[in-house]
C-alpha cells in the first residue's frame, strides 16, 4: 500500500488527480485546433474551451476510477502511484464528490461551447461521455472490468476529443482531424494497456477482467506494440501534403526505449517508466503533428 505519511493533504488530492495522464487530454485538443488552423477555421476562444473539457473530464475520470476501484477493493494491493480511497488516505465520499465537481466544471465549459457555436446536440454527447467516464469503473457492472476500457478511450479521447475540437472550430467533420484522432486514439489505448499489462496479475485476482487480463501478457504486449507504433504509418498522408507534420516523427525517439522496455520489463516499476514515455510520446507527436498542419 502507498505511503501517505509524508504527503499534506493538497500534495495527496494533486497525487490523486494524476496529473501525469493530463498529456493524453491535451493531445486531441493539440491535433483538433491543427486541423482548425489548416483550414483557416482557428478560433482560439473556443479551443481554449475544448482543452478544458478534455482536462476536467480526464482529472474527473481518474478521481471517478480511484472511487470506484477504491471501494470494490481493486487498489488494495497494487503496485504504481497512490490511489487515495484504496490507500484509505481520503474518505471515499470526499473522492466521488472530486469527480462530479469535475465533472460538473467539463459539462460547464461544453455549455459554453454550445452557447457559442449553437451546435446543442454536442450536449448529448457530453452527456454520453460522463456517462461513460462514470461507468468505466463505476456502477454495478463496469465495463472497464470486462475488457471495453482501451476501445472507450480510443473513442473518447481520440475520435471524439479531436474531432469535436475541429468541429466546433470548422463547423462541418474533416479528414485531417479523423486520421488526427485515429491516431491519438491508438496512442491513448496504448496508455490504458501499459497501465492493465502492470496490473496483470492483481487485476485477475480480483476479478478485473481488463482486456489484458483476458489477452494474457504476451497478446497484450503484442496490441500495445501495434498501438504505439500505428500513429506513425498514419502519418504518412499528413506529412505528403503537410510536409511539415514530419516532425511528428520524433516521437519516435520515446517510442523506441518504451518498445524495449515493454518487451523486456520484469518488474511494475519498468512499466510505470513505459506509461509515462508512452503518455510523453503521445502529447510530443499531437502538437507537432498539430504544429505542423497550422503553419
Amino acid at each position: 500500500m502507498p505511503k501517505t505519511a509524508s504527503k499534506t493533504p493538497l500534495k495527496l488530492w494533486i497525487a490523486g488527480a494524476r496529473l501525469r495522464t493530463l498529456p493524453l487530454a491535451i493531445a486531441p485538443v493539440a491535433v483538433g485546433a491543427g486541423a482548425a488552423a489548416a483550414t483557416q477555421a482557428f478560433d482560439p476562444a473556443l479551443a481554449l474551451l475544448a482543452l478544458a473539457v478534455a482536462l476536467f473530464l480526464q482529472i474527473g475520470v481518474n478521481f471517478a476510477n480511484d472511487y470506484s476501484d477504491g471501494i470494490r477493493g481493486t487498489d488494495a494491493d497494487r503496485v504504481g502511484p497512490l490511489r487515495l480511497t484504496g490507500s484509505g488516505s481520503t474518505k471515499p465520499k470526499a473522492v466521488k464528490y472530486a469527480a462530479f465537481l469535475f465533472f460538473a466544471l467539463a459539462a460547464l465549459a461544453g455549455l459554453v461551447i454550445v452557447v457559442l457555436t449553437q451546435f446543442w446536440w454536442l450536449l448529448a454527447v457530453g452527456a454520453v461521455a460522463i456517462v461513460a467516464a462514470w461507468f468505466y469503473t463505476g456502477g454495478k457492472s463496469p465495463y472497464g472490468y470486462a475488457g471495453f476500457g482501451e476501445i472507450a478511450v480510443f473513442v473518447f479521447f481520440g475520435l471524439v476529443a479531436t474531432m469535436g475540437t475541429a468541429f466546433i472550430q470548422i463547423g462541418n467533420w474533416d479528414q485531417l482531424s479523423l486520421l488526427g484522432g485515429i491516431a491519438g486514439g491508438f496512442f491513448a489505448s496504448a496508455v490504458l494497456m501499459v497501465n492493465n499489462i502492470r496490473d496483470i496479475e492483481n487485476d485477475a485476482k480480483v476479478g478485473k477482467r481488463t482486456l489484458a487480463v483476458k489477452l494474457g501478457r504476451r497478446l497484450a504486449k503484442g496490441l500495445f506494440f501495434s498501438m504505439i507504433w500505428l500513429p506513425f504509418l498514419l502519418l504518412v498522408p499528413f506529412v505528403l501534403i503537410y510536409p511539415l507534420t514530419a516532425l511528428a516523427y520524433a516521437a519516435v525517439l520515446l517510442i523506441l526505449p518504451t518498445t524495449l522496455i515493454v518487451a523486456t520489463a520484469t518488474t511494475a516499476k519498468e512499466l510505470i517508466l513505459a506509461l509515462k514515455l508512452t503518455s510523453f510520446a503521445a502529447l510530443a507527436y499531437a502538437l507537432l503533428l498539430g504544429w505542423g498542419l497550422a503553419v
